[in-house]
């Protein structure tokens, strides 16, 4: 998961807050939850996840952190959006995309990935190069290519970007870390696929229509 971390009241009221939560039992389950939309009803979301809704089936308070599926644990409702993903030990990893009064689609072979947010000026990006069985890094280095060309469009997102990677049947965090505006990597990424597009575009040969006579 990728998530920017810019929240704004307006043009004269923009600040930074972490989109991007982990909840995470090392070799038993890790879940990740990135929001996007109304911050006081994300923030109440986020904590009843953490406390924990009582199963009427059994009568026991359940949370994110022993919801004995990643089905259950994502059936809250709201009118926010959130990506919903992880794995419990023993169950494949899933991730959903979470909207409108509790409503989901599920990440598929078909359907690599999913967004919530600000996200029409990425999505080409994400389109024509994820691919359900393409490297994990690769991927990530797409999604970011993703955040930036949102971040050039999109006066709403911002740095910093938190990212979180997780592989299958590891159920814990292989990274988490937080770029920050001017770190090495990012500056360059962003600075080869704007050369890169440039590039594209000066290669591609002239457009021959002409007027019918």
């Amino acid at each position: 998961m990728i998530a920017d971390t810019r929240t704004n009241a307006g043009l004269d009221n923009i600040s930074v807050f972490r989109k991007l939560h982990t909840f995470s039992e090392p070799g038993e389950r890790i879940v990740a939850i990135a929001s996007a939309g109304n911050l006081s009803i994300t923030q109440s979301v986020l904590s009843i996840l953490r406390e924990g809704l009582e199963n009427p089936a059994t009568g026991e308070r359940e949370t994110l952190m022993n919801a004995p599926t990643m089905f259950q644990a994502g059936d809250v409702k709201f009118d926010v959006s959130f990506l919903f993903g992880g794995q419990i030990k023993g169950e494949r990893p899933r991730l959903y995309m979470i909207y409108s009064a509790g409503n989901f689609i599920e990440c598929t072979t078909d359907t690599p990935y999913l967004q919530i947010g600000e996200h029409k000026y990425g999505k080409p990006v994400l389109d024509r190069a994820i691919r359900f069985d393409m490297d994990l890094y690769d991927a990530l280095k797409v999604g970011l290519v993703s955040v930036d060309s949102t971040m050039r469009s999109n006066l709403s997102v911002g740095m910093p970007i938190d990212v979180l990677v997780a592989r299958r049947d590891v159920c814990a965090a292989e990274l988490t870390y937080r770029i920050e505006p001017g770190e090495p990597y990012f500056t360059d990424l962003r600075e080869r696929w704007s050369a890169a597009l440039r590039a594209a575009h000066a290669s591609i040969p002239r457009v021959p229509y002409k007027n019918a006579r």
